[in-house]
């Protein structure tokens, strides 16, 4: 099926902006970067949304991984959002599954690349509903479809808001850090399972968790583990930044008691 001229525009803008990126590599070929993310299925999945109005514009990449690309938006009052995207080609999802086993949200798990692709960008949707429910500060989710989704944007467009491991931290962090992986554990019952200092966003309204694709249920097996190297991460990185108090031990024990 031959895509259609807007679908066509838009894929020829993003060419643009990507070839503009700072996020993209000098030596990648810009055409095939765009042709991995933006194949048949996800350009019928843009196509979809667009027709449900929970997205009106797509506009530049604004962070780049192995797995997903996340995205500048609008949504149809012209408000800012990021559209993440995972790559349906990504290889590493076979690593996630430990992430999906054992979470009773999602029954059977999937034996496909893509259908764990998809299973993934849903149980990121539902993660952030029920941080967001808990009262945790994330990118509030708007919608999903397929590997795509939709999430409020957190920072100055075209601008992300930078992260712990691109600003300064202060003692207000340390707090927020340790209180926020406790109220997870407490009240959404969550582990983010990914917890670091590239995924928390710091702003002027205050910090940002976000990236909790890899977030788990308190009642996952490995739950406990995650929770410690969580939290072990995140003293070792305070430390680093000359911010110290309780042992990951310590942290461990007080949040899981």
């Amino acid at each position: 099926m031959a895509e259609s001229d807007e679908t066509s525009k838009m894929r020829e803008r993003l060419l643009r902006f990507e070839r503009e990126s700072r996020y993209l590599r000098k030596d990648s070929d810009e055409r095939k970067v765009l042709e991995e993310v933006f194949d048949r299925s996800t350009q019928l999945a843009i196509e979809e949304l667009i027709a449900r109005k929970d997205l009106s514009e797509l506009y530049g990449v604004v962070s780049a991984g192995k797995e997903a690309r996340v995205y500048r938006g609008e949504d149809r009052a012209k408000d800012p959002v990021a559209v993440k995207i995972y790559l349906v080609s990504a290889s590493d999802f076979r690593k996630r599954m430990s992430y999906i086993a054992g979470d009773r949200r999602f029954g059977k798990l999937p034996s496909g690349s893509r259908d764990t692709i998809y299973l993934w960008t849903r149980k990121e949707f539902k993660n952030l509903q029920l941080a967001d429910t808990a009262g945790i500060r994330v990118p509030k989710p708007r919608a999903f479809l397929k590997n795509i989704l939709i999430m409020e944007y957190v920072g100055v467009p075209p601008q992300p808001a930078p992260t712990f491991a691109e600003s300064e931290v202060d003692e207000a962090d340390y707090k927020w850090t340790f209180e926020t992986i406790g109220t997870l554990w407490r009240k959404a019952k969550m582990v983010h399972a990914d917890f670091s200092e590239f995924n928390v966003f710091k702003t002027p309204e205050g910090d940002v968790l976000f990236d909790m694709g890899s977030a788990v249920l308190a009642t996952h097996p490995q739950a406990v583990q995650f929770l410690k190297r969580d939290v072990s991460n995140m003293v070792r990185f305070f430390r680093k930044r000359g911010i110290s108090g309780k042992s990951p031990e310590e942290w461990a024990e007080e949040i899981t008691r």
